[in-house]
């Protein structure tokens, strides 16, 4: 009699424990404008760190009044895996210990990596790309750069298709191994344009050709399964209005550059 087979056991995916584990509160993270939980989460013998964001916690704005802001946010990750650049880390929605909120993996950052600086030059290094001037004090001004990464590059990209309102310094995670992630992106997805970014280096440059690649591919997925996933997480206006940013860059086969009509820089910027 032969000896039954062994099935391996079922891999879970990091989706999986955030959705179905346990949540932990283990402190609160105060400097954030609205409610923001550091927990655990175990699942399935597996443990890791996460954020939560309860929607009770959140603040109301009036410029974002449809949805929540935990909604965008997995709104912003499901774009974000559709381009397969996986710039945001793992993010849910499900309930918790004080209600429905977002739930995203915990990114430990990696130190010595600079991608922001403030330069005493009127124009950037070779490695640099301009911002603009800020105000440093004592009436002085100094020149604010960010790498020409091609990471930050692809995280522009996708600010520019998310409708990204609030892209600080302090939103930019690299992480061990070359990673870099993008956080907090409650502000997103608005049906008017309100990009306002640290990342405007590339403002009316060529986009890369795989950033084109990648840009049809989205078009193609918001005609489909993305677009049911998005659904339910944004309105109908601001999912056409998504269609028609990925459309407008595809047209254009250029970096969006600042309208001039509000501050195109977020304040604070880091």
């Amino acid at each position: 009699m032969s000896a039954p087979e062994r099935i391996p056991p079922r891999s879970v995916t990091t989706a999986e424990v955030l959705t179905r584990g346990e949540l932990t509160v283990r402190g609160q993270i105060r400097d954030a404008s609205n409610a923001v939980l550091q927990c655990s989460v175990a699942y399935d013998g597996q443990e890791v760190l996460c954020v939560y964001k309860p929607v009770r916690g959140e603040r109301p704005l009036w410029d974002f009044p449809d949805g929540t802001l935990a909604q965008r946010e997995v709104a912003a990750y499901e774009v974000s895996e559709a381009t397969g650049w996986g710039l945001v880390p793992p993010t849910v929605l499900r309930d918790g210990p004080y209600g429905e909120g977002m739930c995203q993996l915990w990114i430990e950052g990696a130190p010595g990596s600079e991608l922001l600086a403030l330069v005493d030059a009127e124009e950037p290094e070779p490695g640099w790309k301009a911002i603009g001037f800020a105000e440093v004090g004592e009436g002085r001004t100094a020149l604010l750069v960010h790498a020409d990464d091609e990471r930050l590059r692809r995280l522009a990209v996708l600010d520019a298709v998310i409708n990204n309102a609030d892209r600080k310094g302090g939103h930019l995670l690299p992480a061990e191994g070359g990673r870099l992630y993008g956080i907090d992106h409650g502000v997103t997805f608005n049906a008017e344009n309100k990009l306002r970014t640290l990342l405007w280096g590339w403002a009316g440059e060529p986009l890369t050709g795989e950033a084109v690649e990648v840009l049809k591919g989205l078009k193609d997925a918001l005609a489909g399964q993305l677009a049911a996933r998005l659904a339910v997480l944004i309105t109908p206006a601001e999912l056409d209005a998504t269609r028609a940013r990925v459309d407008a860059l595809l047209e254009t086969g250029k970096h969006p550059e600042p309208s001039g009509e509000w501050p195109a820089i977020p304040w604070p910027p880091v």
